[in-house]
């Protein structure tokens, strides 16, 4: 029997408030994020994300009582990231009620964190997150499609098919796999990409960025991802959790 498909919605989380915006620039509010959590685990959501899309950029921590308030009304996996630069950052993470946790610069930047983290609290603690994109300009690497970091808006010219791999190899769990070609725009995943991450790595990889219905879902599935995660199409009511999984067993995939 195939495993479930996971529909999870994305906080992206600002100064305490849940915000969304378009290749993660104009943020705007959509509310609370405990309130989210709680309304998103009452829909059926298979797991919950919480990225704190403006820590690395201005350089501070995770908050850590929103996520620990956050975990308190939930009773699924509940992944944080955003601002997590070292073991010790994951585990206080892990102390305030996370189940996994999200890394992408501070893993870009010292590869042998990705080891440290699933060597000290098991490899399924750690979701690399990549935020990837078709070149622009100069970069040439071997795939076409690269790593960026700061939400986007620094290029590191690393080949992102290459970085999956890798991380794979040093021990990561899963791969949060975000197109910030696709990010905010709502005209469906990068169905390329995945397909082509997928042909690179056997952990699972949840499709992320693009989604603007709930037809936009099992085609991400049926490109190789394990697990399909939103943000604003959910936080803005467009569409739902149950919708989403109505389509995807529409479609012959398993859901819980």
């Amino acid at each position: 029997m195939s495993l479930a498909v996971r529909v999870i919605p994305c906080l992206d989380v600002d100064a305490g408030r849940v915000v969304k915006g378009v290749h993660f620039e104009n943020l705007r509010d959509a509310g609370d994020p405990v309130e989210l959590a709680a309304e998103y685990y009452r829909q059926g959501a298979d797991e919950l994300t919480f990225l704190d899309v403006t820590a690395s950029s201005s350089h501070r921590q995770t908050m850590y009582d929103v996520v620990r308030r956050t975990a308190e009304e939930l009773f699924i996996p509940l992944t944080v990231g955003g601002g997590v630069r070292t073991v010790d950052d994951v585990d206080m993470l892990l102390r305030c009620g996370a189940d996994k946790v999200g890394v992408n610069t501070a893993a870009i930047n010292n590869p042998q964190m990705i080891s440290d983290v699933s060597t000290r609290f098991g490899r399924q603690v750690l979701v690399l997150s990549v935020d990837a994109r078709r070149e622009q300009g100069e970069q040439h690497t071997r795939s076409g499609f690269e790593v960026t970091t700061m939400g986007g808006r620094k290029s590191t010219g690393i080949d992102a098919l290459w970085w999956v791999k890798r991380a794979e190899q040093l021990g990561a769990g899963e791969i949060l796999l975000n197109s910030m070609d696709a990010d905010g725009t709502k005209n469906g995943f990068d169905l390329e990409m995945i397909e082509k991450v997928r042909n690179e790595v056997s952990i699972p990889i949840i499709a992320s960025g693009g989604a603007g219905k709930a037809e936009d879902f099992p085609p991400a599935i049926a490109a190789g991802a394990d697990a399909v995660l939103a943000a604003s199409v959910f936080h803005f009511g467009q569409v739902t959790i149950p919708e989403v999984k109505a389509e995807l067993a529409k479609h012959g995939y398993a859901v819980r």
